[in-house]
């Protein structure tokens, strides 16, 4: 079945009768919020096959494995993580009372209390992942939440719309589906939070129309995450554990390493390490079931492009082809890991998010360039850095400004449930996972209670002041 596009004139009904709904509801007890988690968990894990042919067929091949752990089983994972932690998340955090109205009965609370009704704007990279996974935090937040997905996987979208009208009615979950105007219309609505996942230059213009109604956002954006080399790496993990990193979705990872700084001495051995790392992981390409397609021909072209001007501006392109495959030959949209040696800074691999199975390499003498090199360009979403010298990687931490950090690996810290995930800076603003996540999604209410004392009349904060004031009486001026 494949979903209508949405007229971008309904999506204010849509809003206004979810809104409705919530307002209706409230109180609503944390009952609600669990079976609507279970209704998240039990839509994705039986139709995950559906869904992963559906991503394959958007792609045109994209690894089922692949799409089981990062798209079906990190939502479901993530879905119950929620679940199992609304009750301490939503509990009223006590706070204290300013000195002395403590003292005098005054108490102090913080509610964690639902928004209403939450946009999600989700990217084609991860379709299901990253529509479905910001889901769950904002049902266990106790919102409503209208999706929009990305026109690029249309199948996925259309699936997603149908499987999402089957498990919740239309006043807790809906999904518009359209192009590039419905995600216009959708961005322009009056919600009460944004979620935007993609590229910054969408996530400036997402954020300037949500502006207009001051709606809240949440940006998770990309930029080029950068891998430091220290001088103690040991370089066949590393260059296995890059290649894991870059390869997988060919590359089309908002967390993918973006480019690598090396020391000088070590660069014919990270370079070689990644052939080893690509020998071992994917001996062919062409054919190989486990390699995802670019997702459409506009990007295809782009990464074409960003490879012919990296060798018309004398950079050294490396090819790491395995099987010596030619890739000319087929329509198929793929991309064997492309090297760019000895990269300059006009090059548009040093410029923008590559987004793709192209890596260029930059080398550094000592430490403090490569901080110096990231520190000069916008701070990105993640940052990695492989090596063994405690000394070492603590400078690199200290002395730098991300949105995340993996150690001797690339990706991972997105996988952490229980801590934060967004960016800073270019690469994004607020977080989901972790209780940060929920109290982004939550509205942080204080409640302060005055006790039976005329508090404002003994401390002298009501009139009349001076020397006939209460104050003075007091004190038998």
């Amino acid at each position: 079945m494949t979903v209508p596009p949405t007229d971008p004139a309904q999506l204010q009904a849509m809003l206004h009768r979810q809104r409705s709904a919530f307002e209706a509801a409230r109180p609503e007890g944390l009952a609600a919020r669990r079976d609507r988690l279970d209704r998240l968990i039990a839509l994705v894990e039986c139709n995950g096959t559906a869904l992963c042919d559906a991503m394959n067929d958007d792609f045109g091949n994209r690894s089922r494995q692949q799409s089981m752990f990062t798209d079906i089983a990190s939502v479901t994972g993530f879905a119950r993580y929620c679940r199992d932690r609304i009750g301490p998340w939503a509990r009223p955090d006590k706070r204290s009372a300013p000195f002395p109205l403590g003292l005098l009965g005054a108490k102090a609370q913080v509610r964690f209390e639902p928004k209403g009704v939450i946009g999600i704007i989700s990217p084609w990279n991860f379709p299901v992942n990253l529509a479905l996974g910001p889901l769950a935090q904002v049902l266990a937040a106790g919102n409503r939440a209208m999706l929009k997905p990305s026109e690029l996987t249309p199948s996925t979208a259309s699936l997603i719309a149908e499987l999402v009208a089957a498990c919740f009615a239309p006043e807790e979950v809906t999904v518009a589906t359209g192009d590039a105007e419905v995600a216009k219309a959708f961005s322009a609505l009056p919600f009460d939070h944004l979620v935007f996942t993609g590229s910054t230059e969408t996530g400036r213009k997402v954020m300037q129309a949500a502006a207009k109604n001051l709606v809240p956002v949440t940006l998770e954006l990309g930029g080029k995450s950068p891998v430091i080399v220290g001088r103690g790496a040991d370089l066949e993990r590393t260059g296995a554990r890059i290649v894991t990193g870059k390869m997988m979705n060919a590359g089309q990872i908002c967390l993918a390493p973006d480019y690598l700084l090396v020391p000088r001495r070590m660069e014919d051995g990270v370079i070689a390490a990644l052939e080893l790392g690509v020998m071992d992981q994917y001996p062919t390409l062409l054919d190989n079931a486990d390699y995802a397609s670019v997702i459409d021909d506009r990007q295809f072209a782009r990464l074409q492009g960003i490879v012919d001007d990296a060798r018309a501006k004398g950079g050294e392109i490396i090819a790491i082809n395995p099987a010596g495959e030619d890739f000319s030959a087929t329509n198929r949209r793929r991309m064997p890991l492309t090297i760019i040696r000895n990269p300059s800074d006009d090059m548009q691999a040093m410029q923008e998010e590559i987004f793709g199975p192209v890596l260029p390499i930059k080398t550094y003498e000592g430490i403090d360039e490569a901080i110096a090199y990231v520190n000069g360009r916008d701070r990105p979403l993640g940052l990695y850095y492989f090596g063994e010298d405690a000394g070492e990687r603590e400078r690199v931490l200290a002395r730098t400004i991300s949105g995340g950090v993996t150690v001797n690996d690339v990706v991972f810290h997105v996988s952490v449930d229980d801590a934060p995930f967004g960016g800073v800076g270019a690469s994004g603003m607020g977080h989901y996972h972790g209780p940060e996540g929920f109290r982004e999604f939550s509205h942080a209410r204080t409640i302060y209670t005055q006790p039976a004392l005329d508090v404002a009349g003994l401390g002298g904060v009501k009139p009349p002041y001076g020397t006939k004031g209460r104050i003075a009486k007091l004190l038998g001026r």
